[in-house]
């Protein structure tokens, strides 16, 4: 077991399925020499080599159109865009692209993509480092959406989604990126997609919440 927060829990992830798959690649803007804005992809450039942890220039559009070229072409890229704010300039890439791309090839191609971005209010940033659009983006058709509210989640939740045929949108709460801690088992595990976690059973009344909620 090691105790980790939930960007150590995502450097896990990362770890425990580029460690598993050869074709498991990250890339975006200083995600391999610096270790990304926040360090979740730190020491993973030096483990797997500039091919597998690769540093883009600063161009959502380009990282998010490079990832779906990649999964099209059989590789599981893992794009971090540093805040989810900066994925509205990709937008058109998702909607008409990743989204349809099983659809529109009848199932002979999919796209194995998972893009991973900070979201959330409640820290007092910039315009744009702290938007809140997962209800936009989990009505785009054919993608997922992925929120986790605590370490072990993050890193079971985030195998899940590079696992995943198709495309993921993995979005980490900022407000508790560091907040709180948990045992977290080092072998690998994965936490399935679209399954309900119950927290506290009860009978009069039903609370859903995500992320930092």
């Amino acid at each position: 077991m090691a105790v980790a927060n939930i960007v150590q829990a995502v450097t896990m992830g990362l770890r425990q399925e580029m460690a598993r798959d050869k074709n498991v690649i990250v890339l975006g803007e200083d995600v391999g020499v610096n270790g990304g804005v926040f360090r979740a992809t730190d020491g993973l450039q030096k483990e797997f080599g500039a091919d597998r942890v690769i540093d883009t220039p600063l161009a959502e559009l380009g990282i998010v159109g490079a990832s779906i070229g990649m999964a099209v072409n059989g590789m599981k890229p893992v794009a971090e865009i540093q805040f989810s704010g900066f994925v509205y300039a990709a937008f058109d890439q998702l909607l008409s692209h990743a989204g349809r791309i099983r659809m529109r090839s009848r199932g002979r191609f999919t796209c194995p993509l998972v893009l991973r971005t900070p979201y959330g209010g409640g820290i007092r940033a910039l315009e744009l480092h702290c938007e809140s659009g997962e209800a936009l983006f989990s009505h785009i058709p054919g993608i997922k959406m992925v929120i986790p509210s605590n370490p072990y989640d993050t890193k079971g939740l985030l195998a899940a989604a590079i696992r995943d045929p198709d495309p993921v949108i993995f979005y980490e709460p900022m407000r508790i990126y560091r907040a709180i801690k948990q045992d977290i088992p080092e072998k690998e595990y994965i936490v399935p997609i679209g399954k309900a976690n119950i927290v506290q059973e009860g009978n009069d009344l039903t609370l859903i919440a995500w992320g930092a909620m």
